[in-house]
């Protein structure tokens, strides 16, 4: 097994080699003047099971022309079989046509990355898990849920009576799944976007009055959603509301916006390496997800089931 780590994350690519007793492989990834990607991997990698950890965040463009061009070089380099281990998989959010002349930018990395020389792919709560359809080659679409029941379960606030919130619609499935793990209520916030990046509060499906509300969702971004979803919890009667999201991509004032809400905390997993600013918010706390992501890529190697992690 050979695991090498990419620019975009390389604490979490350091914890997962270190939970695997494997040193990252060496590699010089760097820009030149126009900053186009150079790659030169720097061990021998012929025959090896290698493992590419490389979210493509922000900057996401460049984090994703680095993860296909160190595709690229370890193809040529001879390597056995590479796996694309994706924390965060960029574009996820562009799965569908939105609207006339609009592309689908989901399938078209997709694309990317499989030409690039990829054979199988390894991620973490798609926005869409469709998504794993896009991909010709196999993808193991992992999900944060049990990294969050156990820090849950370890709130004593969150011990009695708390009740599992979807802030949308389209979110439901993830918050029922999370409700049946904990053997907790659900209910769902019907909000209505007028545009990209606002959303309006519309009504709450469910009772939350005196209810520790958990709310739960795949990405934050601008965190709009979740800090006017909170609002409304709040003004319902909850009695607490904290947040958990899988991706905390947090751009813009998404941070101060978090600081300022009606919420314990928001609580990230490090798929997405924390910002300045994120780190030293007293509002938003990171999980690691190195060990779940660690025993995904043990259980590749060794040819053993890797959906019995979603138990």
């Amino acid at each position: 097994m050979k695991i090498i780590s990419g620019n975009s994350n390389k604490p979490l690519a350091e914890a997962i080699a270190k939970e695997l007793g494997q040193p990252l492989t060496r590699a010089n990834i760097q820009r030149f003047a126009d900053l186009e990607v150079f790659v030169e991997i720097l061990e021998n990698v012929r025959g090896e099971d290698v493992f590419l950890i490389q979210s493509t965040s922000y900057p996401a463009n460049d984090n994703l022309m680095e993860l296909l061009v160190t595709i690229d070089a370890l193809r040529r380099g001879s390597a056995r079989r590479i796996t694309a281990v994706l924390p965060y998989f960029g574009y996820a959010r562009q799965d569908r046509k939105t609207g006339p002349r609009t592309p689908i930018s989901a399938k078209l990395v997709a694309n990317l990355i499989t030409v690039a020389g990829a054979d199988r792919v390894l991620t973490m709560d798609l926005h869409a898990g469709q998504i794993q359809g896009f991909f010709d080659i196999p993808t193991d679409n992992l999900v944060a849920a049990p990294v969050f029941v156990t820090d849950i379960k370890a709130q004593r606030d969150l011990s009695d009576t708390p009740i599992v919130v979807s802030p949308d619609v389209g979110g439901v499935v993830r918050a029922r799944s999370l409700a049946k793990r904990l053997d907790a209520d659900l209910a769902i916030i019907d909000k209505r976007r007028e545009r990209a990046g606002v959303s309006e509060v519309m009504n709450i499906i469910g009772d939350v009055r005196d209810r520790a509300c958990i709310l739960v969702d795949d990405i934050v971004d601008s965190a709009g959603t979740l800090c006017n979803a909170a609002v409304a919890l709040v003004e319902a009667g909850a009695s607490s509301v904290r947040a958990y999201t899988t991706h905390g991509v947090l751009s813009g004032g998404a941070v101060a916006r978090c600081a300022t809400a009606p919420m314990v905390e928001l609580v990230t997993t490090d798929s997405i390496q924390a910002t300045e600013a994120v780190a030293g918010s007293p509002a938003i706390r990171q999980l690691t997800v190195a060990p779940l992501i660690a025993e995904a890529i043990r259980r590749i190697t060794e040819d053993r089931s890797v959906s019995s992690l979603f138990d």
